[in-house]
């Protein structure tokens, strides 16, 4: 059969599956559909009619997880299951199921789940990344990559490669190389974006979020970062309960190599006390449900709210 369901938050490794597949239908004419914005009626008739241009047709749909009411999921289930060989079907989602009827329709070896690397497997990516292009970097040059890109190979292949656009090859890749020409000239992440929380600028976080949204990227993926900038600003804010000024070995400890990322969260130390972390993990889980229901269809209004919620529960002074 030739349709495929591409899952998880690993955007690298999911793309070479992706890119894979598609070599075998070369020269096929193309269709991408977003499933949050284009009715299933219209994804199906693509699967049925006769390309104009080319006798192999591809059907590419992402954010497929929004295709779950059950008439969408049969009507897209029996279109599957009549798919012709000159036709290939990828749905791809940043989520890691599918309406499970979709899931069945599938065969097992024809869905692949790509889960989030572990620490162990950044550092070892990032490494190996450098290695190859014949550079030199030392842990502290990792640490300081991986505190300022996306947890997922495509981010960080894509930052790296930019990143030895601009470093000599005959010396190691510090910390403050990273922090120069990754922080300074980079697109809009949530990483930036919680530099501008830890700010407190609302109108800049908001513009931030757009951009992102625009550009497709996956409003639960961005709250998932945050989550995991908040919760490294919780240790960040104990750390400062046991030491008034850490030194360089406490703040790599806890994950802070980068000059930029230790001026984020020293100036969001600033704004918010220990309860108010809690307060934002809190915000940060609730907005994901909200996004995960059907009012998912109002994404840019909830995380508008999210955003003004998360930098009004800074309190100005922390006891």
């Amino acid at each position: 059969m030739s349709a495929y369901i591409f899952l998880g938050p690993e955007l690298g490794k999911k793309q070479d599956a992706f890119d894979s597949v598609k070599k075998k239908f070369k020269g096929a004419e193309e269709s991408v559909f977003h499933a949050n914005e284009t009715s299933v009626n219209t994804i199906t008739d693509a699967l049925q009619n006769m390309s104009l241009f080319s006798d192999k047709r591809i059907v590419i749909v992402k954010d497929a997880e929004n295709i779950k009411k059950k008439d969408e999921v049969e009507l897209l289930v029996s279109c599957i299951k009549e798919l012709d060989e000159n036709t290939l079907l990828i749905l791809l989602s940043d989520e890691i199921k599918l309406a499970s009827g979709i899931d069945d329709a599938v065969p097992k070896a024809n869905r692949q789940v790509f889960y989030e690397l572990f620490e162990r497997e950044k550092n070892e990516w990032v490494r190996n990344f450098f290695k190859r292009e014949g550079y030199i970097i030392n842990e502290d040059g990792i640490s300081a990559i991986l505190e300022l890109v996306e947890n997922n190979t495509e981010a960080l292949k894509r930052e790296c490669s930019r990143l030895i656009n601009f470093l000599p090859k005959d010396k190691p890749v510090s910390p403050q190389d990273v922090d120069k020409w990754i922080s300074h000239n980079r697109e809009e992440s949530a990483f930036t974006l919680f530099s501008r929380i830890a700010s407190g600028d609302i109108s800049k976080s908001l513009e931030s979020t757009a951009v992102m949204l625009a550009a497709k990227e996956s409003a639960q993926g961005i709250l998932a970062a945050l989550a995991w900038c908040f919760r490294k600003l919780g240790d960040y804010l104990a750390l400062l309960e046991t030491s008034d000024n850490p030194d360089s070995f406490e703040l790599k400890k806890i994950g802070l190599s980068s000059p930029k990322a230790r001026d984020d969260y020293s100036a969001a130390a600033g704004r918010y006390c220990m309860d108010d972390v809690e307060t934002c993990l809190a915000l940060t889980g609730e907005y994901d449900i909200l996004l995960r229901s059907p009012a998912a269809a109002l994404e840019n209004i909830l995380m508008d709210r999210y955003i003004i919620a998360v930098i009004g529960a800074a309190s100005r002074n922390c006891q």
